[in-house]
């Protein structure tokens, strides 16, 4: 008998050609897809209309998977695009370009014991969340809450590696304004290595021990002179921390749910000769 797979394993489900064996895999794939959705939207009704949407649409083109990706980053590439193509641009959501002009001016800072106290309350955590466009929004959590690793979240938006880990680095920093609500405190920094942007652009890689030694250094340098940066750096690690939170591996998709995609599923099974699931 094979090894149980992981929820967070990546390699390809087990796949034995049969209507079965999909919904087998697909059912152990729902409640990461619900959870996935539910953080994305911040709706619960919402969220489980997409799983629903994404389901069948899986179903009606289940042909198409190759195994060229895992199933998980295939359908929650599907739920994604769904997501994207329903959504409207709000005007609540915050632009990465003044995100980022913020976060260069060595001015900029926000008070750390706000951001992550609203970050430790799920519901202001998620509130947050819905200021990020969805391409931020839904790299951060798949990388801080789900755990994904960037390779796969770079696999399932097409993106190469750089660009995967440079759109983590400003979703994280969009998160960290959001949480602040744009508050900044403006003060006098002087005097420090590095300046606030050159190491704010390194904070991403340095929480991610992804930096050689002497940049490190170099970020740690800053952050123990600058009075500005420091808050910046503990929101982000308070912020990234608890979206860890939000990964509930009992969380438990509606049973309204799993019974209408069982219901969907049979009706494929009844088939005289239902379409196989093919890996070439």
């Amino acid at each position: 008998m094979p090894a149980a797979r992981s929820e967070g394993d990546t390699a390809g489900p087990r796949r034995d050609g049969t209507a079965e064996g999909f919904e087998s895999v697909l059912t152990d794939e729902l409640p990461a897809l619900y959870r996935y959705a539910v953080t994305v939207t911040a709706d619960a009704a919402e969220a489980a209309d997409l799983v629903g949407e994404t389901v069948l649409r899986a179903i009606e083109d289940r042909e198409s998977f190759r195994g060229e990706s895992s199933m998980r980053t295939w359908l929650h590439r599907i739920l994604y695009h769904i997501a994207v193509d329903r959504a409207r641009h709000h005007s609540h959501e915050l632009a990465v370009e003044d995100v980022e002009d913020w976060w260069r001016e060595d001015s900029y800072s926000v008070d750390a014991s706000v951001v992550v106290e609203r970050a430790e309350a799920a519901e202001t955590l998620r509130e947050a969340l819905a200021h990020l466009p969805h391409i931020y929004r839904s790299t951060v959590v798949l990388h801080d809450a789900e755990g994904w690793p960037l390779k796969e979240i770079a696999d399932m938006f097409a993106l190469s590696l750089p660009a995967a880990k440079a759109r983590l680095r400003r979703g994280r920093m969009m998160l960290v304004s959001a949480l602040a609500g744009a508050g900044d405190r403006r003060e006098a920094n002087r005097g420090v290595p590095l300046s606030c942007w050159d190491a704010r652009s390194k904070i991403s890689d340095y929480l991610d021990d992804d930096l050689a030694v002497s940049e490190r250094a170099l970020v740690e340098a800053h952050l123990s002179g600058c009075a500005t940066c420091p808050p910046l750096y503990q929101a982000l690690v308070g912020a990234t921390s608890s979206l860890g939170s939000l990964h509930d591996p009992d969380s438990v998709i509606p049973e309204s749910i799993v019974a209408r995609i069982h219901t969907r599923l049979s009706s494929v099974e009844r088939q005289p000769n239902p379409p196989i699931l093919r890996r070439h």
